[in-house]
């Protein structure tokens, strides 16, 4: 949980400070031995409004027990690549969403490329022992939008970019409403050499939008698109669905529903919540790199939904409830779904967030993670409690990958209130 900036600076700076004291044990099988830990976690967040903002910090654990003979106080996988050290920052923005330029810098989470057919709630932090910080860049020039993104921006690993040209501002010149009526067309490469050795793979994609309800207040649009694989002969995949965007003073909702066609192994949202372990082993019996891995030909239905909820018109970056859901249902009997729910009760006081992934369900080799973590602010003010626990997946290689789990509780201490 990020919770609102403290208020107590003069003019338009804000800040937040925060320290964070934990244990942590990861509970690692397969004939190797449990370590505890001793994190410690600091973060400082300065807010220069829309245009500037930057969060720096992370967690520094030292060794308590196991490891074995040799192991070092600081755990050694943590800091052991240069993409790592990029986990110092979480975030950093420069432009807003209506400059002509934006660029945003940190861990990423649940990130989309525009169009989404390509990268769609993809996330660069879900390999335990590789912690990069990501980014995207936005640029607006006449008709064109466009947005280029890297998943780790001190490695050659994923990137990719996406130029949509908004129809309507081309043909009868600036319209009152940016992108009623878009093409566009998205590559994503991914060059496998930072976090672990992997194949490389190349994507691509054209979708056509038209948005055709406008109301104060909600918005719903219509899609189509074709994609494939650049020199893979016959691996290809297309799309049709609907969409709508509804926000209210205390209500912020998406949710999209699309129909799917592939083939050759191609399919949309390759780049998902599960690539950064299916890059090493995809779920499923193959046993080999999802960039090796067969992948049936048939249609599926896919769903999505985020949805922000907050009582009382609440300003801040956290809401009563937030909730994040995307699932996939294919004709030939597999289904995949993620998401994370967080909710906050008594004034804000405690905050309880769930998360759960399960990819392949209905087939043999399924994959499911999952974890909880939970808040507790004490007496009302700066002093909270914390507890996190949930499983991992290590990658040991191409095919490779060793099931785990973890555990931390501790306190924190911030100016939040």
């Amino acid at each position: 949980m990020e919770p609102p900036l403290s208020a107590s600076s003069a003019g338009r700076w804000r800040y937040l400070a925060r320290l964070e004291v934990t244990t942590l044990a990861l509970l690692p099988r397969a004939g190797v031995s449990e370590e505890g830990f001793a994190q410690v976690e600091p973060t400082l967040l300065l807010d220069g409004g829309e245009e500037f903002g930057v969060n720096l910090g992370a967690p520094v654990r030292l060794r308590l027990w196991g490891g074995g003979e040799g192991a070092s106080l600081v755990r050694r996988e943590d800091w052991d690549s240069l993409s790592d050290w990029g986990q110092l920052v979480r975030g950093l923005k420069l432009g807003s969403d209506n400059a002509p330029v934006a660029l945003w810098v940190g861990g990423l989470e649940s990130y989309s490329l525009l169009s989404a057919h390509l990268v769609r709630r993809y996330s660069n932090q879900s390999n335990p022992d590789y912690h990069p910080a990501g980014g995207f860049l936005t640029g607006t020039l006449g008709p064109l939008y466009a947005e280029a993104f890297a998943s780790d921006v001190l490695g050659a690993r994923l990137m990719g970019a996406e130029v949509a040209l908004d129809v309507q501002h081309l043909l009868f010149g600036r319209p009152k409403e940016r992108g009623r009526y878009t093409l566009a067309l998205s590559a994503v490469h991914d060059w496998g050499r930072a976090g672990g050795q992997a194949p490389p793979v190349t994507l691509a994609h054209v979708d056509g939008t038209a948005v055709v309800v406008v109301r104060p207040g909600f918005e719903a649009h219509v899609l189509a698109g074709w994609g494939g694989r650049p020199g893979e002969s016959g691996a290809w995949g297309a799309v049709v669905g609907a969409g709508a965007d509804a926000v209210t003073p205390t209500l912020d909702m998406t949710v999209r529903l699309e129909v799917r066609r592939q083939h050759g192994g191609f399919r949309q949202g390759y780049f998902g919540p599960d690539y950064e372990l299916a890059r090493f082993r995809v779920a499923g019996p193959d046993g080999v790199p999802l960039a090796e891995a067969s992948f049936p030909d048939g249609f599926s239905v896919y769903g999505e939904a985020v949805v922000g909820w907050d009582a009382v018109r609440y300003g801040g970056l956290q809401r009563h409830l937030q909730l994040s859901l995307g699932a996939e249902a294919f004709t030939w009997g597999r289904f995949d779904v993620d998401g994370r729910v967080a909710v906050q009760l008594f004034g804000r006081s405690l905050e309880v967030a769930v998360k759960g992934l399960a990819m392949g369900m209905g087939q043999p080799g399924a994959r499911y993670m999952g974890g909880a973590e939970v808040r507790w602010r004490l007496f009302g003010g700066h002093l909270y409690a914390l507890g996190t626990g949930g499983t991992l997946l290590f990658p040991e290689g191409v095919g490779e990958l060793r099931p785990g789990a973890f555990a931390s509780m501790g306190l924190g201490v911030d100016n939040a209130r």
